[in-house]
């Protein structure tokens, strides 16, 4: 069995921290690059992920703003079934050169307006990584659909407090029933 050839982000757009514009950039993944993002964060598949992202240079750090726009489809969590959802997230944060980022093993509390701090070195940052990155985070695991209810009733695994999926679960383990 051969391992995997992995070839790098499949959404990369680079940006040189140098040449900054105060365009804000416009990224659009292809259908080719859609598919295989589908494929990493195991989705059915995501039919528009776009970005727009104004870069502004603080020192050696570049902040990074804009907005996330995807239209995916990802199997319910608990049927299955395909289930289509649009995500339209802001997006807020920090490509920090290597040497600056904090290598402490001490605990670090951040507040809800603390930026994402991406470590990069020398001249190129992802910008395109980075939003692929945040789509990740948007995406919501434990999304169910309609069926949900019916599936669960199917399965007998509605039940209240001690009684649901996770007793449920281990009493097929020990060969129990209700």
């Amino acid at each position: 069995m051969t391992a995997p050839h992995f070839s790098g982000p499949e959404f990369s757009r680079t940006a040189d921290p140098r040449h900054l514009t105060e365009a804000p950039l416009a990224l659009v993944a292809t259908r080719e690059e859609r598919a295989a993002l589908a494929r990493r964060f195991a989705l059915v598949r995501i039919d528009r992920l776009e970005a727009t992202v104004l870069l502004t240079a603080e020192g050696g750090t570049i902040r990074a703003n804009g907005k996330l726009v995807a239209d995916i489809v990802q199997s319910c969590a608990i049927s299955g079934d395909d289930l289509p959802a649009k995500i339209r997230e802001p997006l807020a944060f920090a490509f920090v050169p290597e040497a600056e980022v904090a290598t402490t093993e001490e605990e670090i509390e951040l507040d809800a307006n603390a930026l994402d701090e991406i470590p990069y070195a020398g001249e190129r940052i992802d910008v395109g990584e980075a939003v692929s990155e945040s789509l990740a985070l948007a995406i919501d695991p434990y999304a169910t659909g309609p069926e949900a209810d019916a599936v669960r009733q199917q399965h007998g695994l509605a039940g209240e407090g001690g009684t649901g999926a996770l007793a449920a679960g281990l009493a097929a383990l020990l060969g129990k029933k209700d």
